[in-house]
């Protein structure tokens, strides 16, 4: 039999009668042949493929395994500079492969073999995540690493907003069925394509009325019909995967802490984005929170268009905030400004008990109106409340370290950890240590809010535990600083501009204002240490691109 393709033809040899472990003979690896090359349709080749897979046994899973890094091999996806981790990725992707549903993995080999024969690496690997929401998440966690190669980078940040593994009349279906009548009574006309998909839902444009008003129009986020069967063997694979890279054995101790943070993120995304009543919730909450924030915009939610699998909302419109004003550094650099305050100064400075913030924005999370020069945030699945006092230490614990006040950061992340009394005298030398070290590697540079995120993790991987809303709230620092790396480069710092907010509703208020700091706070302040942030503010309001005051 011939076969088209060399890297076909290394599948086949691949798969000798003899191989242990199989008992194969050779009529069915005659039929895998043909399903994988024959003209037959694809859903009979799928079957044939599946069929062909359970007889073969865990051997045959495991050459399919490798086969799979054979066509997505890893010295394209990992840098060179990263060369260390090229046996992990290997490993990972292999395990997974393997262990994949005989139905599921079918379908990704078929698939993979009608793709063109020039169609590049990292083109197959998003193929291969198709369907996949645990491996998309964990694409779109990595998208934001600035260390990957660039063309992966850039093949992976299509996971934000460019995936296609679901068809219109799918989702049309959906919410036919979900909403029945209610369609009618608001006289919903659909749009017939796909205006957007995530790894978990799909979003169609629609307009609508309500009675005795005009049309408007909205959107409905759908979640995609194959997600729910799939979740529950994408959260089984990553927990054995974390399982099994973490093993002794594997040698993979250098890797461990970045292992299982993706994996932590990818699980809580995953869970909060299923959760659409949850989100729903959120999206209420957020509406409020903003409601006043000049140059800040969240979509409002249409509740009598809501239900368990559908979230509807007003459209907004905009570019990707990556895209904006792509001559103007002036205006990037003022809609890095405008990032920060949305998704940092508002709930970080609001004067609510407990303050939402936006968990997860990712670039394909944020659009920006041009015209009208407003920052629209959308996507409020990954968001979690954080108490004021958990953020009064959080602002404390970055003014600590922009003054290099050893004794003030160790108090500070002390009262952030959760309380263990049994522990405390270990858990406070254990926190000094950690300090002093990040410190000493800092030398003469300049510390802010980012380094007081890092040390965190440091302290949280040798056992200090932090609550979970904390967590989130690390991860969202980073990944905006990715974000804003994009938009504006370098030149904005985080600190910077909260001190230069903080500082614009201290003044406008007459001294008033100060959440969430309290007044022994403000009266303990090394105020002086803020010269630069007051002059970095009334600089910025002299200027021709002055920006508004944030909240007014």
């Amino acid at each position: 039999m011939e076969l088209p393709d060399d890297w076909v033809a290394a599948l086949w040899e691949a798969f000798p009668a003899g191989l242990p472990g199989t008992s194969l003979p050779p009529e069915q690896l005659g039929a895998m042949a043909d399903a994988l090359t024959g003209s037959a349709s694809k859903e009979a080749r799928v079957q044939a493929v599946e069929a062909v897979l359970e007889a073969g046994g865990p051997a045959w899973r495991d050459v399919i395994g490798g086969w799979v890094t054979h066509i997505v091999p890893v010295e394209t996806l990992v840098p060179e500079a990263a060369a260390r981790w090229r046996p992990l990725v290997r490993d990972a992707i292999q395990f997974l492969f393997s262990r994949l549903s005989g139905a599921r993995l079918a379908a990704k080999l078929v698939e993979q073999l009608e793709l063109p024969r020039e169609t590049g690496p990292e083109a197959r690997l998003l193929r291969l995540i198709a369907m996949m929401p645990g491996l998309q998440k964990i694409g779109q966690v990595l998208a934001r690493n600035r260390r990957l190669a660039p063309a992966l980078r850039e093949a992976l940040s299509e996971l934000e907003n460019g995936m296609r593994d679901v068809t219109p009349g799918e989702i049309r279906g959906i919410i036919a069925q979900q909403l029945g009548p209610q369609l009618e009574h608001f006289g919903v006309d659909l749009e017939d394509a796909i205006f957007s998909e995530a790894s978990v839902s799909a979003v169609m444009r629609f307009t609508w009325r309500k009675p005795g008003r005009e049309r408007e129009r909205g959107v409905f986020k759908v979640l995609k019909p194959h997600v729910p069967g799939c979740f529950a063997e994408d959260m089984a694979l990553l927990e054995q995967l974390g399982e099994f890279l973490a093993s002794e054995d594997r040698g993979y101790g250098f890797a461990i802490r970045d292992v299982k943070e993706v994996l932590t993120e990818v699980r809580l995304l995953l869970e909060h984005e299923l959760d659409f009543a949850r989100e729903q919730h959120t999206l209420l909450e957020a509406r409020r929170t903003y409601r006043s924030s000049f140059g800040i915009r969240v979509p409002r939610l249409i509740r009598p268009l809501c239900t368990a699998r559908i979230t509807a909302m007003s459209e907004e419109s905009g570019v990707k905030v990556t895209e904006a004003f792509r001559r103007s550094p002036i205006r990037r650099r003022r809609i890095a400004e405008q990032l920060v305050e949305a998704l940092l100064s508002v709930p970080l400075l609001s004067r609510e008990e407990a303050a939402i913030f936006h968990a997860d924005p990712h670039a394909g999370n944020l659009l920006y109106d041009e015209p009208n020069r407003e920052l629209v945030v959308l996507d409020w699945a990954l968001a979690e409340p954080i108490s004021r006092e958990s953020r009064r230490l959080l602002v404390l614990l970055a003014l600590m370290m922009l003054l290099r006040n050893a004794d003030g950061v160790c108090e500070a992340i002390q009262a952030l950890g959760r309380q263990d009394s049994g522990r405390r005298k270990s858990r406070e030398a254990l926190i000094r240590g950690a300090v002093k070290r990040y410190f000493e590697r800092l030398g003469g540079g300049r510390a802010g809010a980012l380094d007081a995120m890092m040390l965190l993790d440091e302290i949280a991987l040798e056992g200090v535990r932090f609550p979970a809303a904390l967590f989130l709230f690390r991860k969202m620092l980073f990944t905006l600083d990715g974000v804003l790396a994009d938009v504006a480069g370098p030149a904005v710092r985080v600190d910077r501009i909260i001190a230069r907010d903080f500082l614009t509703r201290w003044v406008a208020s007459l001294g008033l204002f100060h959440a969430p700091l309290a007044m022994k706070d403000l009266a303990a302040a090394p105020w002086s240490a803020l010269r630069d942030p007051v002059r970095a503010w009334i600089k910025s309001l002299l200027s021709q691109e002055k920006p508004a005051a944030p909240g007014a």
